[in-house]
């Protein structure tokens, strides 16, 4: 694997050259796309700094395994960092995706921490993980929020902010407003973690096709 940084008068743009199948689809996954047997990512220029380029090329081949499921993903630690931090700095946040069901106790293993911030606290959530971000944190358009960042705690951390009614749609999901209407607190490792409802998240896993986890969410029920 190689990484790449190309600046032009519009853009920053990363590069990833990649042989490997597994790593090349888990670079789709990760929302890089082919071009010419590279996997490219555009962000606004001057974005991507030295310290971001820097960490995102040392963390890319444990990225990737984690991603493509070919290693462990040590997602407790990450979670007790991504609270320290975000708490820290008074930021109000919750726990959707796959580790808001770990939380729960569900016997499942996360491939990263999805968090959902509020558009206020968007900057303040990037400032919190300054020093582990593997992208800059960036305004988007078009999306079912107002932004998006990436961090590495040697797990992939994830966060949207300025949530939009988009995330609802075709139906409700659970990193939506619909479920931050709803949220459960949960007590875990001496943390209080919010989650979206349990029930909402089968529903979701139902309309995705993931069975095995709705199966394992009603043993859990």
């Amino acid at each position: 694997m190689f990484v790449m940084l190309n600046r032009d008068e519009e853009a920053d743009q990363l590069e990833v050259l990649c042989a490997e199948r597994p790593f090349r689809d888990a670079l789709i996954e990760l929302y890089f796309h082919e071009d010419g047997g590279r996997h490219v990512k555009r962000f606004p220029r001057g974005s991507v700094t030295d310290p971001i380029l820097a960490r995102f090329d040392e963390a890319l081949a444990p990225l990737l395994r984690q991603t493509a499921r070919l290693e462990p993903v040590p997602w407790v630690d990450a979670l007790h960092e991504t609270a320290r931090r975000l708490d820290d700095a008074g930021v109000d946040w919750w726990l959707a995706g796959s580790g808001a069901l770990a939380v729960r106790g569900l016997s499942i293993a996360p491939r990263d921490l999805d968090l959902i911030v509020s558009d206020s606290d968007a900057a303040r959530t990037a400032a919190a993980f300054d020093d582990l971000l593997i992208e800059p944190a960036v305004a988007v358009e078009g999306w079912f929020c107002r932004w998006f960042g990436r961090a590495w705690a040697g797990a992939r951390i994830e966060w949207v902010g300025g949530v939009t009614e988009e995330a609802d749609r075709p139906g409700p999901s659970d990193y939506g407003l619909v479920a931050a209407a709803a949220l459960t607190e949960i007590h875990w490792e001496g943390l209080r973690i919010r989650v979206p409802p349990l029930e909402l998240q089968r529903r979701v896993s139902v309309r995705r096709g993931l069975s095995e986890r709705v199966n394992l969410i009603d043993a859990f029920a």
